[in-house]
């Protein structure tokens, strides 16, 4: 027997080596101390409050002179008649499918576009003409929704609109787009494309900067155009990166911009209320409503949150049975 056998049979018969505890290193603190403050506003802000989800269960009265808290536990819990509340509203159907049907759209434009937009961008020689393209379309993402509010009604205003002045212009005549319902799907779309393309451009572009760059000098070696180049080589480069954003997106389907929906509609009333009503629009009127108890707007957030939660979950099990390494958990 050689030498070497012997010294493998010594190693079976000794089994398994101890496992070295692992020492405190100074990587160790610094990293920790980096995420320290992170942990403590997880735990203020989000952790915390968390507690105050039993308000969604119960029916909440102030005790006079009794602080937040107290009236909070000596309430009485109702169940889940708040629940019952917020579903049996004669306007929850029509409130689910405005949530759904935007958020489909935006899912897959928010994909679409902003991929195909860096793939532009990307091509471009010029450097400088990059930058200034990508900060051009990224400065929308930084600007309050009040703000644009307030553009988008110098453009829709009726009498000195730029918009029906434009129409006039051409011959036709004014349009009262605050009064006209039929129009406002398309206006929330273009709007929610303009402030949002940007930020998901970025993000892309940024995947793009990682794919090898080998790939392309030997798609041009074998005779590969600029079409081929994007569908073989950046599109699968880009695939990770996609599944997540599709992953993440998902999970707010049930969700809504509050500014885009309510602000740039300026109140989201009447007649534009069928269109632009979504969860969070309505959970705002249940909020500000004298006639809504606090446990009834509660009610409909958790269910909101909840189901967000189930459909992100739901999103990246498909994915993780379809292709296991590019799941989110």
């Amino acid at each position: 027997m050689s030498d070497l056998e012997v010294k493998k049979e010594e190693a079976v018969q000794a089994g398994p080596e101890p496992k070295k505890r692992r020492r405190w290193t100074k990587d160790d603190t610094e990293l920790t101390l980096l995420a320290t403050p992170t942990f403590i506003w997880y735990v203020l802000f989000c952790y915390l409050p968390m507690f105050g989800v039993i308000i969604a269960f119960k029916n909440y009265k102030i005790t006079p002179g009794a602080s937040f808290l107290t009236s909070l536990l000596k309430s009485d819990w109702s169940g889940f008649d708040n629940f019952k509340y917020f579903f049996g509203l004669r306007d929850f159907p029509q409130i689910l499918r405005n949530t759904i049907l935007y958020n489909v759209a935006f899912i897959i434009l928010d994909i679409v576009l902003p991929v195909l937009f860096a793939i532009m961008i990307s091509n471009i020689y010029s450097k400088r003409k990059s930058k200034t393209y990508q900060t051009l379309m990224f400065m929308p993402h930084f600007m309050s929704w009040v703000v644009v509010t307030y553009f988008v009604y110098a453009f829709l205003i009726t009498d000195k609109g730029l918009l029906n002045a434009m129409i006039r212009a051409f011959g036709g005549k004014n349009v009262n787009w605050y009064f006209e319902p039929k129009y406002w799907p398309y206006i929330l779309i273009i709007m929610h494309i303009w402030k949002s393309i940007g930020y998901s451009m970025v993000v892309y572009l940024a995947s793009i900067t990682g794919i090898d760059s080998t790939l392309y000098e030997a798609a041009v070696l074998d005779g590969a155009n600029k079409f081929q180049q994007g569908r073989y080589i950046t599109l699968p480069g880009l695939k990770p990166i996609i599944i997540m954003m599709f992953i993440l997106s998902v999970g707010h389907i049930f969700s809504s911009d509050f500014g885009l929906f309510y602000q740039v509609s300026r109140g989201a009333n009447q007649p534009l209320t069928p269109v632009v009503a979504t969860f969070d629009v309505k959970i705002y009127q249940m909020l500000t409503s004298n006639s809504v108890s606090l446990g009834k707007t509660a009610a409909a957030s958790l269910f909101q949150s909840v189901i967000g939660c189930i459909t992100i979950l739901i999103a990246n099990g498909i994915v993780r049975k379809v292709d296991r390494a590019s799941a989110l958990i």
